[in-house]
């Protein structure tokens, strides 16, 4: 299983409240892409000061090829290039993950 976290930046010019609801919506895009097989996205509360990022995501796949494969449908491109045009940076890490808890 590959989890990838990927750290979002609102752009310059969006307000913390017009970045909080895009994220929403932008959730709902990438939860099509096809080969996901689970998909969180958690936004910065907007009671709480400002972080250094405004979002984080959490995406799993099988593995590296069915992440590269989610990411080349329509569905990917589009989760994809919506990113782009609403975030000044994004920061992905695929990562292993260690259950604790």
């Amino acid at each position: 299983m590959l989890k990838v976290i990927s750290l979002l930046k609102r752009r310059d010019d969006m307000s913390r409240e017009e970045f909080y609801n895009w994220a929403k919506e932008h959730a709902a895009r990438g939860a099509k892409i096809p080969t996901l097989k689970q998909y969180r996205m958690n936004v910065a509360r907007l009671d709480e000061p400002e972080a250094a990022f405004d979002a984080m995501s959490e995406m799993w796949f099988d593995d590296a090829a069915a992440f590269d494969a989610g990411f080349a449908t329509d569905a990917g491109k589009a989760a994809r290039e919506d990113a782009m045009a609403h975030c000044s940076q994004r920061v992905h890490v695929r990562v292993e993950e260690n259950i604790l808890k």
